[in-house]
């Protein structure tokens, strides 16, 4: 995690990067309608970089990570253009949710992947410390130097070693929201305030459309939910502190967090499904109940990539029948949260490393972006193949925000708190989507399983 020189510093990048994601999202939204940035993403045998790879003719790499559906193919699609470059052959292992436990797993069990995508920057720390990580060779770390700023580079390297490539980065701060029910209902303009948000909600409700779908399920959603509203509120400082656990769960600060968050979740009739609905509803499926079904919903809150499985997996046209807003302020700005995945080497040899340069380019960025649904950090790439309007807009908004950004606050935890199905903070949202009366109890358990997991109780 990055800071600023100063606090004042830390709130005006805030506030910019916040000031540019909103203004990002108004001109793509209005230049919307189709998809004049449309790449087939098949790339070419030659590489207008110059970059290049070695032959590896015959070998055969594994490749971990936590995608499904949609994420996972046009994942593949880059895979196939490093596979016409070097002639490797890629096997895709899905991780789950557990990738930290899956990886160990197989670590411990002498049959680790080559390369693996860890959606946690806790869990690369926590790799490294065992000496289950390969550094980066000379190759990778040229194109790493050469196409990304400072704040990725740094994210990626642990103790004065360089170890990973953010090759997929995810804005975490934004709302997607269904046009033809929002205006069924009356509603012309997105809300800007958390206030308006609630207002929004309600009038959704009231014409009868499930207002809000929350993929409850997935515990890593809920803590985007804490993270936007506790950095709206809370300020960029405090944010960095509770990320390092240097002040407590029970501060007051999260007590405000969850009494704001209850406003949504301690109504029933708010969110599709009602709360136990939303338990039972997994990521994906709060995408598509958004923008398909019989009873679509109002809107659905999580990152960029949601754009994948608006694409993959309905029929809805994004800047036409998927729009989407940034997360409202609860406090005086905005929040804008990232995440992302770091790519590792889990073995050595020059299949694995090859892959990682191969990631740290231009050429892997540009065929990825031409499928949908992401966000690259990789400065240097040809912004114009990103597939849509809207993702090549916030996408250059990243870029621009250079390092002023915080970092998903769970990705940056243990993995036993901040990264683990069924335990830790996404087991104790959970719980507290259940039942959002219990603040106090919910500090309780937050600190406590914070505490075990950060060793200092």
């Amino acid at each position: 995690m990055r800071t600023t020189s100063s606090k004042n510093g830390t709130r005006r990048a805030a506030r910019t990067a916040a000031a540019l994601l909103a203004g990002a999202l108004t001109l793509a939204l209005s230049g919307c309608g189709g998809d004049d940035n449309k790449s087939d993403g098949g790339g070419s045998s030659e590489s207008s970089s110059g970059l290049k790879l070695p032959s590896l003719s015959g070998q055969t790499l594994e490749v971990a990570a936590v995608w499904t559906g949609a994420e996972q193919d046009n994942f593949m699609k880059v895979m196939d253009e490093f596979k016409k470059r070097t002639g490797a052959k890629v096997n895709f292992v899905p991780t789950g949710n557990n990738t930290s436990t899956f990886l160990g797993t197989k670590i411990q069990g002498g049959k680790p992947p080559d390369v693996a995508f860890l959606p946690q920057v806790g869990v690369l720390h926590q790799f490294a410390d065992k000496g289950w990580l390969k550094p980066l060779g000379a190759d990778a770390k040229a194109q790493l130097t050469k196409n990304f700023s400072k704040g990725w580079v740094d994210l990626g390297a642990w103790k004065g070693t360089q170890y990973g490539v953010y090759a997929k980065a995810a804005n975490k701060s934004l709302v997607w929201y269904n046009t033809a029910n929002f205006e069924a209902a009356g509603i012309s303009s997105t809300p800007k305030t958390w206030k308006d948000f609630l207002t929004t909600a309600q009038t959704l409700s009231d014409a009868g459309t499930p207002a809000v779908s929350i993929g409850g399920a997935d515990g890593w959603t809920l803590t985007d939910w804490f993270e936007n509203v506790y950095l709206s509120q809370a300020g960029p400082d405090k944010y960095d502190q509770l990320a390092a656990h240097k002040i407590k769960w029970t501060d007051p600060s999260v007590k405000d967090a969850l009494t704001t968050l209850a406003q949504l979740w301690g109504k029933n009739d708010l969110i599709a499904g009602g709360n136990k609905g939303a338990l039972n509803t997994e990521f994906p499926k709060s995408v598509t109940q958004t923008f398909s079904g019989d009873t679509p919903a109002g809107m659905v809150f999580e990152g960029d990539f949601v754009a994948a499985n608006i694409n993959g997996d309905t029929k809805a046209k994004l800047g036409t029948d998927a729009k989407v807003f940034p997360f409202p302020a609860v406090g005086s700005d905005s929040p804008v949260v990232s995440g992302g995945d770091v790519a590792v080497a889990l073995k050595d040899g020059k299949g694995a490393q090859a892959l990682l340069t191969f990631l740290a380019s231009t050429d892997a960025a540009e065929v990825w972006a031409a499928q949908g649904g992401i966000l690259s950090p990789n400065k240097e790439m040809d912004q114009s193949k990103y597939k849509d309007a809207i993702t090549k807009q916030i996408a250059q908004q990243l870029i621009s925000a250079g390092d002023n950004f915080r970092f998903d606050m769970s990705d940056q935890a243990p993995a036993a708190f901040g990264g683990t199905a069924g335990v830790g903070e996404w087991k104790d949202l959970q719980d507290f989507l259940r039942n959002p009366k219990d603040v106090a109890g919910t500090q309780q358990k937050l600190e406590a399983d914070a505490a075990k997991a950060y060793g200092s109780g």
